[in-house]
């Protein structure tokens, strides 16, 4: 990292504003005082998270010490209840740290987020691998029949008992001293990694000289771009930034193919330049740190040892799964080039198909095919006539709930919004943010979390974020999106009304609580509604006349919906199996070349798809080496299963009624993880998940008659 200050004097100042904020009432002391306990961005400054991680750690390992102290024979109050009450000034600082961290990352808060990283996983380990405190709660899971919990209370019991175990509370006290020192050290790497990458995803950014150079796209788009040189002091010159996946959006629109392919190699080898954002020998050393740690805790690999809590269970169960995608992928991936690269030679081409003409001629072909332009559709999307008109409204339909502008709560940036939730009745349900434009200083991606999580043991109700990295227009230009954008927003509004309609006492359990393979369930089955009629109507508005969206463009969209799924499963799938072979690397195996190891992974699990580059390379796939799905990224496939069925259930029964939209609140997104997932899904559903929908969906089948 780069600082203004040396790095004495850089050290001496953030120890003179730690010291001053502790000089003075940390916002993270008590509960905030805004409505829902919403979070004090009006008074939060970069250097009280250090102090309040401290204080929070130090009350959190005082609360435990009592815990396992205690004299009396373990209850569940006094054992579970008690662990759920402890730590909240930690709970406190961390849900908003990582949170601003993510969305609006700077030098000091990067720092914090080093020096933390070891700590936490050092401080999680203080608790899990606390042998007295483990022996009450094994003494509690052992008897847990006879306890007379309800079913709640049980799950709880039970989810701590494994996930103790599962941390290590069974090792001898050598064992407990080297995973320290493993989850310590990987703790450092992971936030290593996400800080290299973001630098390199910066520094990556293509930059061009000549307004012609960028023929093709709008006006807007390069008034976007020329604005974003501006923010780096590159006037006059033209920044086309970077987004976190392989394939850039520009691709579709630059008509030069030099740029294009520049603008690939760009994304394509941002954090391989040998330089200090590099983060392959990061990614080499997380692997063998993974494959010991699985190796101590009992495990054939790192696969098996993340699995153990998943709705899949097992990789055999994924691979499975994925082994019944890949030949018809393949197939519809081929079929695709064919078309493509007869695109390319009716338009006087005289190259053969590469990754960085995929996407531009993939759009040429949809438009021969279905008549339809993806520049034509961006004027219907203006970014808060979806929100408003198509999220919100599709939420009213289906669940009753309604929302209120929020203006007088304060914000860490100007560009949020905010918005109460209230029920049909008009009682108050939680509150939700939105951050939707790309920053510099942003991580990639689109997600949602809470600042605030729901529990009946503590009387809180959500408050809920979704921050996404749209491109945000020049000034005075309207914001316009594209309709890849609107499904991301109604994606991630599925994930918030997850978290929404937790209905827990105990936090372990609330809303989004769950396992990887079912927590994109809800978020990827609200993106159906994007396209249903109803709500289409309302939100797909051209913002310049006010008219709506014309059905005969509607039908377009709709028909063109299988068009492309070859390339992009395809890519999602490569990028499954590096995930899942990184992870499945034999304890004792020696330090992997990433490269080789990368290419010789998709060879072998036939997701080699020519032209089809995984959507993430390992040297900047976020998810898996920072984010928590190690692997698990199978999970959106395994859970667009889930979603299919379950969209076809609502087909069968009468549509986007109220009544439905009950019953799927009632049954999956106010459960948590109140019970165990293959039963929860079968309540709903009627019987396990088929592949079948998923394979019509992806029009890697016909649909049935």
């Amino acid at each position: 990292m780069k600082h203004t200050l040396s790095t004495a004097l850089y050290i001496s100042a953030a120890l003179l504003l730690a010291g001053a904020a502790q000089a003075q009432e940390n916002p993270f002391a008590k509960p905030s005082t805004l409505p829902y306990q919403a979070p004090r961005f009006d008074q939060i400054k970069d250097a009280h998270y250090q102090p309040a991680f401290d204080a929070g750690m130090k009350q959190h390992l005082s609360e435990i010490e009592a815990i396992a102290g205690n004299k009396a024979a373990a209850t569940f109050d006094n054992t579970i209840v008690a662990l759920e009450r402890s730590g909240r000034m930690l709970d406190r600082t961390a849900n908003v740290f990582f949170a601003v961290n993510q969305a609006n990352s700077n030098p000091a808060l990067e720092k914090v987020e080093a020096a933390m990283a070891p700590r936490l996983a050092a401080h999680a380990d203080a608790i899990y691998l606390n042998s007295k405190l483990f022996a009450r709660v094994k003494a509690l899971y052992d008897k847990r029949q006879s306890l007379k919990l309800d079913a709640e209370a049980l799950q709880t019991l039970t989810i701590y008992y494994k996930q103790f175990v599962h941390a290590g509370a069974n090792l001898n006290d050598a064992g407990k001293t080297r995973l320290r020192a493993i989850n310590k050290e990987a703790a450092s790497l992971e936030t290593s990694f996400q800080q290299k990458l973001l630098a390199g995803t910066k520094a990556g950014a293509l930059v061009l000289d000549n307004r012609s150079d960028l023929a093709g796209m709008t006006d807007a788009e390069i008034a976007a771009a020329a604005d974003a040189a501006k923010e780096r002091g590159l006037k006059g010159k033209y920044v086309l930034t970077l987004q976190n996946t392989t394939q850039q959006p520009l691709l579709t629109s630059l008509s030069n193919r030099s740029v294009r392919e520049r603008l690939f190699n760009a994304s394509w080898t941002r954090s391989e330049k040998g330089d200090a954002n590099d983060t392959r020998a990061i990614i080499s050393q997380l692997a063998m740190l993974r494959t010991e740690k699985a190796k101590l805790l009992g495990y054939a690999n790192y696969s098996a040892y993340v699995l153990y809590d998943q709705m899949a269970e097992n990789s055999q169960a994924v691979e499975k799964f994925i082994g019944q995608l890949v030949p018809a992928t393949r197939a519809k991936a081929a079929e695709e080039a064919r078309l493509i690269q007869a695109a390319i030679d009716k338009d006087g081409g005289k190259f053969q198909l590469k990754p960085w003409d995929w996407q531009r001629y993939a759009e040429r072909v949809r438009k021969e095919r279905y008549d339809l332009d993806e520049a034509a559709l961006k004027p219907y999307f203006e970014i808060n006539r979806v929100l408003n008109d198509g999220v919100f409204y599709s939420a009213t339909r289906l669940y009753g709930i309604t929302f209120k502008r929020r203006t007088d709560l304060p914000v860490y940036h100007p560009d949020m919004l905010v918005y109460e939730v209230f029920e049909e009745n008009d009682q108050p349900l939680g509150l939700m943010y939105f951050d939707f434009w790309k920053r510099d200083n942003k991580r990639g991606g689109a997600w949602m979390s809470n600042y605030v999580g729901q529990s009946k043991l503590f009387g809180t109700k959500p408050v809920i974020y979704n921050v996404s990295n749209f491109t945000k227009p020049a000034a005075g230009q309207p914001a316009l999106i594209s309709f890849e954008d609107v499904g991301t927003m109604f994606h991630e509004f599925g994930h918030a009304l997850h978290g929404l309609f937790a209905n827990q006492t105990y936090p372990l359990v609330s809303g989004t609580n769950v396992a990887r393979d079912f927590v994109e369930f809800p978020s990827q089955f609200n993106e159906h509604w994007a396209l249903n009629t109803e709500v289409l109507k309302r939100y797909a508005v051209h913002y310049q006349t006010g008219k709506p969206i014309p059905q005969s463009l509607v039908d377009r969209i709709k028909k063109s919906q299988t068009w492309g799924q070859g390339y992009a499963l395809g890519e999602l799938l490569a990028a499954s199996q590096l995930d899942l072979q990184w992870h499945a690397l034999p304890p004792g195996s020696p330090r992997q070349d990433v490269n080789r190891f990368e290419a010789q992974a998709l060879k072998k699990t036939g997701t080699d798809f020519p032209n089809v580059p995984t959507r993430y390379r390992s040297s900047y796939f976020l998810h898996i080496w920072a984010n928590g799905y190690a692997s698990s990224y199978y999970a959106y496939q395994w859970t667009v299963m889930l979603d299919t069925n379950a969209f076809a259930w609502f087909n069968r029964n009468g549509g986007m009624t109220r009544a439905n939209g009950q019953r799927f609140r009632d049954l999956i997104l106010s459960k948590g993880h109140t019970m165990d997932y293959g039963p929860m899904f079968r309540a709903f559903y009627g019987k396990d998940p088929e592949i079948g929908p998923l394979l019509e969906h992806r029009g890697l089948v016909p649909p049935k008659k």
